[in-house]
């Protein structure tokens, strides 16, 4: 079988603002950026090896943003030595709590935080 690789787009307002958050919340780097010819932002990047995009809402091509949409139906899941720490950057850096860290029942230490731009983020670990 041919080896599958899964990417997330997240569609923002702002892709150049999301990335800065990206980079100060959860310490990604940036990989790559481009433009549409429409002038949208494409933005490659990377925490600890794990690639996603950030890009710049399009509604005519069907790309809108939670803002735009009032809410997420995604959550992205980010499993990290210390989530605590990083669920504290991430609020630092401008994220809201939507579910505090806490030892959950199903054997993860973890908490749910909505960035900037709308997107949930579910911050843990599996408990030992």
């Amino acid at each position: 079988m041919a080896s599958v690789t899964l990417t997330p787009f997240l569609t923002v307002k702002d892709a150049r603002a999301a990335v800065e958050f990206y980079k100060k919340a959860f310490g990604a780097t940036e990989i790559s950026r481009q433009s549409s010819p429409s002038g949208q932002f494409i933005i490659e990047m990377s925490i600890d090896g794990e690639r996603f995009y950030a890009v710049d809402e399009n509604p005519p091509a069907f790309n809108v943003s939670p803002t735009t949409l009032g809410g997420t139906s995604v959550r992205m899941s980010l499993v990290v030595e210390d989530p605590d720490a990083v669920a504290e950057r991430a609020v630092a850096a401008g994220a809201k709590v939507v579910f505090p860290m806490a030892d959950q029942p199903y054997g993860m230490r973890q908490g749910r935080i909505a960035d900037p731009a709308g997107h949930h983020w579910l911050i843990g670990k599996p408990l030992r």
